[in-house]
């Protein structure tokens, strides 16, 4: 066995080891009465109620929900943010043009958006879609520019000397510099965009799994609301270590995986 795939079994046995602890916790708390279980149920509750959902075609609907609009959300701010911060990029002055108007839409916090987006689609689709896109999109474009920043002037110099245009100038020069921290801006995005499709389900009542917590929720169904909730932290698991593996394989070429894979 190589060196990286006995650190990956270490890794991997601290996680499960920490994952059973937290559900000994969790199934200790309320048994001990620290915590009332109308409150917070026993993990045995939970799994039962857990299973109860799994079996149901109407969750697995609401999952599929969920996942449009992550997934929708997601592509639409990628491919804009990549393409507005190249634009951003290799226009001249314009990206100085468009630095005050940047730094004064990225903080919005997205739930603000939340009154507009019921004004302008409801409970409709679109109403998940504007709060992801404009969560995701910063991240994205943010990572971009800092990539594009990153450029070796030299190379950069050395590109112009040799008479490559502008789109060949993006391709072998600036596309490999700026892919890592695209990925890095993608990796985050994904995350964000799964907290904003379930905000968007939970507080304006599109369809999904946030839909059904908040069912849950006032219908006093506390453990399918637990197993739910449970739902969503494993889907953000999978994103995570999904958009990790993607960026793993599409930054192959790179140092920095080169050499974690080295060790």
């Amino acid at each position: 066995m190589t060196k990286a795939g006995g650190k990956s079994l270490v890794n991997a046995a601290l996680g499960a080891g920490g994952v059973v602890a937290l559900l000994a916790l969790w199934e200790l708390v309320p048994r001990t009465g620290l915590v009332s279980a109308d409150y917070l149920p026993p993990v045995v509750r939970v799994a039962g109620a857990l299973g109860t959902e799994l079996s149901d075609a109407t969750f697995w609907t609401a999952l599929g929900d969920t996942l449009t609009g992550w997934a929708l959300g997601l592509l639409i701010a990628v491919v804009a943010g990549v393409a507005a911060g190249v634009v951003l990029s290799v226009v001249p002055y314009l990206r100085e043009a468009t630095a005050s108007t940047v730094e004064f839409l990225r903080p919005i916090p997205s739930v603000a958006l939340i009154p507009l987006a019921v004004l302008l689609y409801g409970t409709d689709l679109r109403s998940t879609l504007l709060l992801v896109v404009y969560a995701s999109f910063w991240q994205v474009l943010v990572q971009v520019l800092y990539g594009v920043t990153d450029v070796d002037p030299i190379a950069e110099e050395t590109a112009r000397s040799y008479g490559l245009g502008t789109w060949a100038r993006i391709r072998y020069v600036l596309w490999p510099t700026a892919l890592p921290y695209i990925m890095t801006g993608v990796r985050l995005a994904a995350a964000v965009a799964l907290v904003l499709a379930i905000t968007a389900e939970l507080v304006i009542g599109t369809p999904g799994i946030g839909a059904r917590i908040a069912v849950a929720q006032t219908s006093q169904a506390v453990p399918e609301m637990y197993a739910l909730v449970v739902v969503t932290g494993g889907l953000g698991l999978l994103i995570n270590v999904g958009a990790r593996a993607v960026e793993r394989r599409a930054l192959a070429w790179h140092q920095s995986v080169r050499g974690e894979a080295a060790l």
